[in-house]
């Protein structure tokens, strides 16, 4: 790891150079909220963003991505590795790819993210302004963000950049960029720590007490229909989760019935289909067919199922869950919090 400093006054001539030679996606603003997009010129940047409307899964695993095209009988891949640059990831984001890099990576990896991801440099971001929902400042404390190749941080005279590897360092040469001094890596560290006591929302618990309640709820019928009971099936706390990865596979053919090309599609288990198998016949199962047990498998997938494998829950505490939800029951604090007083 190398330290570097560069001005304010440098900065934006560093971002206009770099996204003159390389594609680069960061967060832009997109009326009052923020998302991640293409940014084609230093004005488009908002590292001051407090939380984007989705994650930046969307750049390795977008909503509809296209695996192979076919014709009679030739197919081809359509794998995706062309290179980018993901700029001004908050560390809850980090983590998150982090998760889904193991998902996708063991047993039967998944070529069309990781051709991407190898592809991709990531340099993350400190956090400056915090949305309402937020509490990543209490969950998953037992995991560090590892995915990134570099990290910017604003400090008072300009920016701290600390260079992770190689493809971090190779960004410095678009910008001016010095040597930070002891006191600018440390302006940084503490900039980045005092933070961490700024989310709105807490939970009260550690993360091993919480899996081993949660858990334990599973038999208690009453309290997740309870909890479940204004939920509306649409799936919005997992299609902004940047944890989630489920998809459904499509084919869609064309007019001629001969071409076409087969799709994956973000898919939701909160949604009444999900969990429904054909049985052969016209007879089909849904072995999820009510609210309350998809809302408790969406919790115990979060906060139980995969803490062993993760290191930590699979949940990264950006609230996105808890501001997307119409019935606004999906917020983890508030269930976590009245399962563990039960």
């Amino acid at each position: 790891m190398n330290d570097y400093f560069i001005s304010a006054n440098d900065f934006d001539a560093f971002v206009s150079k770099m996204v003159s030679e390389r594609k680069v996606v960061g967060p832009k603003a997109k009326q009052t909220k923020f998302v991640f997009g293409d940014i084609n010129s230093s004005e488009e940047l908002r590292l001051d963003y407090d939380v984007t409307i989705l994650p930046p899964k969307k750049v390795f695993t977008p909503p509809c991505q296209t695996l192979v095209t076919f014709d009679g009988t030739k197919f081809d891949g359509a794998v995706d590795n062309e290179p980018v640059v993901l700029f001004g990831v908050h560390f809850y984001d980090i983590k998150g790819l982090d998760m889904t890099d193991q998902l996708f990576s063991e047993n039967n990896k998944d070529i069309n993210y990781t051709a991407k991801r190898k592809a991709s440099t990531i340099i993350g971001s400190n956090i400056q302004n915090v949305s309402t929902r937020a509490f990543w400042g209490t969950i998953g404390t037992e995991t560090e963000p590892q995915g990134h190749d570099g990290f910017v941080t604003k400090i008072g005279s300009g920016y701290h950049y600390q260079s992770c590897n190689q493809k971090g360092e190779d960004l410095i040469a678009y910008g001016n960029f010095q040597a930070a001094t002891p006191e600018q890596v440390e302006e940084a560290r503490k900039a980045n720590e005092e933070m961490m006591t700024k989310c709105p929302e807490k939970l009260s618990h550690s993360s091993e007490a919480i899996q081993k309640k949660v858990r334990a709820s599973f038999k208690n019928e009453k309290l997740w229909t309870q909890l479940a009971e204004d939920c509306f099936s649409c799936g919005s706390c997992n299609t902004t989760c940047p944890t989630c990865y489920c998809f459904d596979v499509q084919d869609k053919w064309n007019l001629n019935q001969v071409s076409g090309m087969r799709n994956r599609y973000w898919d939701s288990c909160l949604t009444e289909d999900f969990a429904k198998c054909s049985l052969g016949g016209g007879l089909e199962e849904n072995f999820r067919e009510k609210r309350g047990e998809r809302f408790r498998h969406r919790f115990m997938r979060k906060a139980a199922y995969l803490n062993e494998k993760l290191g930590g829950p699979a949940c990264t505490g950006c609230g996105r869950c808890s501001s997307s939800c119409t019935a606004d029951i999906a917020d983890p604090v508030t269930v976590i919090n009245k399962i563990m007083e039960v």
